[in-house]
């Protein structure tokens, strides 16, 4: 039995009028003018460490299955981590950050800029239609990190002051706790786990810039050991496609 909480708005009209998602860890890719920087270092390019394993493919999915834009990336968040801003100690990585100013500059430029600007401009102009936003940001996790095992499948990660968007990522917890049981899966799900919401990435930044009442931002954050195959990959996206009818148009 899934575990959740929360409730659903009273009414049939869907939360909001769009629909976005995103993926800023979808690869591992690293261009050809950087490799030397990497030399020697496939394997952990290959780990958690070099992308968000299985995310793009459930974003994929995802996309398909609501007709929603997806903008994703495929630099290995090595290179650049595009969903931390750039006054994070942590944007530019160990194979990056001595780099001199102005290569990190380019590589801000080329690589950074072009998908944020992008995701916000898209925003933007639903925004000044007067329309509301729901932005998915498709990440997964490694379910052990420093010896210590995550226990959830699946969390919401949402900032719990914006009244709106605690509402919604109750609502959407308790929708997708019953498109889990619909499906047959036991999945933990947990709100701000295994990371606080509230914290710096891309839907913070993008909280600045939109007012509440139009954007809600929620990164949803999949267990790896359930989205390492194809076959949880569809449910996974199944499962969040299930949730979201209703929700969205």
């Amino acid at each position: 039995m899934a575990k959740a909480g929360g409730r659903q708005r009273s009414g049939d009209k869907p939360w909001f009028d769009e629909l976005i998602l995103t993926c800023e860890h979808g690869g591992n890719r690293i261009p050809a003018k950087f490799s030397r920087l990497f030399r020697g270092s496939n394997k952990v390019l290959a780990t958690h460490r070099g992308l968000d394993i299985g995310a793009l493919a459930v974003a994929n999915l995802l996309a398909k299955a609501t007709g929603a834009p997806l903008f994703a990336a495929t630099i290995s968040r090595l290179l650049i981590d595009l969903n931390r801003s750039l006054s994070h100690p942590r944007v530019f990585s160990e194979f990056t950050h001595h780099l001199p100013p102005n290569v990190r500059k380019h590589i801000t430029a080329r690589y950074y800029n072009p998908h944020r600007d992008m995701v916000a401009e898209w925003i933007q102009t639903q925004v000044a239609k007067k329309k509301r936003v729901l932005h998915l940001g498709i990440h997964s996790f490694t379910p052990e990190l420093h010896g210590v095992l995550r226990n959830a499948e699946i969390g919401l990660l949402y900032d719990s002051k914006r009244t709106t968007e605690k509402a919604f990522a109750q609502t959407l917890q308790h929708k997708l706790a019953e498109s889990i049981d619909h499906d047959g899966h036991d999945w933990r799900l947990r709100r701000n786990y295994p990371y606080n919401g509230a914290a710096d990435g891309f839907t913070t930044t993008l909280r600045t810039m939109f007012p509440a009442r139009s954007y809600v931002g929620i990164e949803i954050e999949l267990n790896q050991a359930i989205i390492k195959s194809a076959h949880g990959q569809r449910h996974a996206a199944n499962i969040l496609a299930e949730a979201l009818q209703g929700l969205v148009p």
